[in-house]
């Protein structure tokens, strides 16, 4: 639920000139709601970032999900985390 609702509210904010990333738990929800950028992480629900405590793997994944503002392509940008390409 929480993929698709943020997802389609992405859309909206993008379409108002805000950028947006999303990180996304379930990656077949992400694609059939194609917000205008997301990461589909492998991590459990309740932790879109990975394990508590784990500040490098955290930062690692925020890090990759604001690369994705640098990106410029189809209307979507799906990139799956660690492979981000």
């Amino acid at each position: 639920m929480c993929t698709q609702s943020v997802g389609l509210i992405a859309g909206v904010l993008e379409q108002h000139g805000i950028s947006t990333v999303c990180i996304a738990l379930v990656r077949s929800i992400a694609e059939a709601v194609s917000p205008p950028r997301a990461l589909a992480v492998p991590f459990r629900f309740g932790a879109p970032l990975g394990e508590a405590n784990d500040a490098a793997g955290q930062t690692s994944v925020m890090r990759a999900a604001l690369q994705l503002l640098l990106e410029s392509g189809p209307p979507q940008i799906l990139r799956d985390y660690p492979n981000q390409r």
